[in-house]
């Protein structure tokens, strides 16, 4: 029987939720250095930042690895 340890695996689980949300923003990043577009920019950011917010809160409440399963193939 293999055990995992829930803590590490929430770190992982964080770990790949930062990777994704960077990605999103890059494009973004960009755009919201440009005047024509910042506010465009910047209300994507906005929704992408709630999103993993609400991630997060997921990560932290999950009582058991397949509900971290179901959120790292979310991620994917």
């Amino acid at each position: 029987m293999i055990t995992v340890n829930l803590t590490k695996a929430k770190a992982i689980t964080h770990d790949a939720r930062r990777v994704a949300r960077a990605q999103e923003f890059a494009p973004l990043d960009v755009k919201a250095t440009i005047p024509s577009e910042a506010v465009a920019a910047e209300a994507a950011r906005a929704a992408i930042r709630t999103k993993y917010a609400e991630i997060q809160t997921a990560v932290n409440a999950a009582t058991d690895v397949a509900a971290l399963k179901t959120i790292m193939e979310q991620l994917a």
